[in-house]
């Protein structure tokens, strides 16, 4: 390969959206520090497809900003995709992923995206972001049914990606992922099976509820994403606190 003529660099090997280019004096930088950001995003798989949940809060610094930002993208009908981290940078990435959905319609020749397709793919474009020194602040879960088998993976912004039956990004991953784990562990162990539609759904609900009581960054207000191979679904719900619980912290006063 001609590395000199074809302006090759590491992560380019797909195709990835221009961010333009720099001008060689310019001593101005964009994107080092996320601004506005979002707290963790969660994901689960159950017996017939992946359910991811994020709340609707924005924050700008330590101030509440945004409370109504959803995060959590449907690609297509069988891939739902959530963001955690910078806003902005979620944003753009769901812009090129519909422009990408809109031209694979225009097509039509039938074929749709798979999910494990656009994980390799937002692997390829967060690290040709890292190595211009320019990344995007934000780690991606994929989530969705290729081949009747559910598939949930994560991106985040160095590149690196794995795939789980259980993941969580942020203070999820203190908070919520032990929870996820017990809940699937217990359910192979007694029943030898995996987690069915409702019990994945109230896990996420009872993980949203944990993070809600132990990270300030966390809101009320979330959804909860759904991918089977038949549908996706998209839930809007909203906690009911119970503070109580407050009285059984101790060693503050």
């Amino acid at each position: 390969m001609n590395v000199k003529h074809q302006s090759w660099i590491p992560g380019n090997f797909k195709s990835v959206p221009d961010t333009g280019r720099t001008a060689q004096h310019d001593v101005v930088q964009h994107g080092w520090t996320p601004i506005t950001t979002t707290t963790s995003v969660l994901g689960v798989v159950f017996e017939s497809g992946v359910a991811l949940a994020a709340d609707t809060l924005t924050s700008y610094g330590s101030m509440a900003c945004f409370q109504n930002n959803p995060r959590i993208l449907t690609v297509n009908q069988n891939i739902i995709v959530a963001a955690a981290g910078e806003y902005s940078d979620y944003q753009f990435i769901r812009d090129v992923v519909e422009d990408k959905v809109r031209t694979e319609k225009s097509l039509n020749d039938g074929i749709s995206m798979k999910p494990k397709a656009l994980h390799t793919w937002l692997s390829r474009v967060l690290y040709n972001r890292r190595t211009k020194m320019k990344p995007l602040w934000s780690t991606f879960l994929v989530a969705g049914v290729q081949n009747d088998v559910p598939f949930l993976g994560e991106v985040d912004k160095l590149g690196t990606a794995f795939v789980d039956e259980q993941i969580a990004s942020g203070y999820g991953a203190y908070l919520a992922l032990p929870l996820m784990r017990k809940a699937i562990d217990e359910k192979r162990e007694k029943l030898n099976s995996k987690l069915t539609k409702d019990e994945a759904i109230d896990l996420l609900k009872k993980c949203m509820e944990v993070l809600y009581y132990r990270d300030a960054r966390s809101h009320d207000k979330y959804q909860i994403g759904i991918v089977t191979k038949d549908s996706v679904e998209i839930q809007n719900l909203t906690l009911k606190p119970r503070w109580e619980v407050a009285k059984l912290v101790q060693g503050y006063e």
